[in-house]
Formats: C-alpha cells, structure tokens, sequence
C-alpha cells in the first residue's frame, strides 16, 4: 500500500458524506487515499492537522501529503484525480462553472446538516465540548 497523498476528513454521521467515502473508498486501489471520521473520532484536529472540528463540520477539508490544507470543492477534484477518476470532477475547474460549483457547494454546506436531520454544529459542538465561535 502506497503513502496516502490525501487524508480526507469526513462526516460519517451524514448518509450522503458515507456514501461518498465507500465510493471513494472502492476506487484506492492505490491506496493514495485516507479517510478520518470526524464524527467519530476523538482525534483532536486542531493540534494534529490545524483544522478544528466546527471547520470539520461545516466543509469539507482535507491535507494534501506536503501538508497543505484543502477544501471544499478542491477536495473532490483532488480525490477522483488520485483514483484516476479526475475527468468527473474537471468541468468544476472550468471559469465561471467553477463560482457556480462552489455556490451550490456553499448552499450544501450550509444546509447539510438540516437536510440529513443532522442537530446543528452548535449542538454538535456543545456535545464534543469544542467552541462553537
């Protein structure tokens, strides 16, 4: 197994984030992909990867092997492009296309919680113990 070139960290308490990550997950044949539950999970972002879990929460982040953080629409280009799948995620990059795809993603984002009948990050975070400013 290779050294995984990007760690993804993911909500596995949305159905639709987990079924993303299977499908991801069923693609690594190469291995260039790791993937961190963050609802599960008692790793603390903040001081391992500088990312806290609220940020976690409210878009998707991942670190890229030479430690920089991605997110957002980025993470899916980035993704699909190690498992050779990158053709699917190409129009995103596209001028103009590219603010709409992270328009929509923004509104997802935003609402994701809401639209999986998830609590909101407030109470997620309360319950975690984390700061929800």
């Amino acid at each position: 197994m290779n050294t995984p070139k990007l760690t993804i960290f993911f909500d596995g308490g949305c159905p639709l984030c987990r079924r993303e990550v299977e499908f991801l997950q069923s693609r690594n044949q190469k291995g260039f992909l790791r993937f961190i539950d963050i609802d599960s999970s008692d790793l603390p972002l903040d001081l391992k990867y500088g990312i806290t879990y609220k940020q976690a929460m409210e878009r998707i982040h991942a670190l890229k092997s030479d430690g920089s953080v991605i997110k957002d629409i980025k993470v899916f280009q980035e993704a699909y492009s190690l498992i050779g799948l990158g053709w699917i995620y190409a129009p995103t990059k596209l001028p103009i296309l590219d603010k709409f795809i992270e328009f929509i993603y923004g509104l997802w984002a935003k609402y994701r919680l809401k639209i999986t009948l998830r609590p909101s990050i407030e109470k997620l975070c309360n319950k975690r113990g984390c700061e929800v400013s």
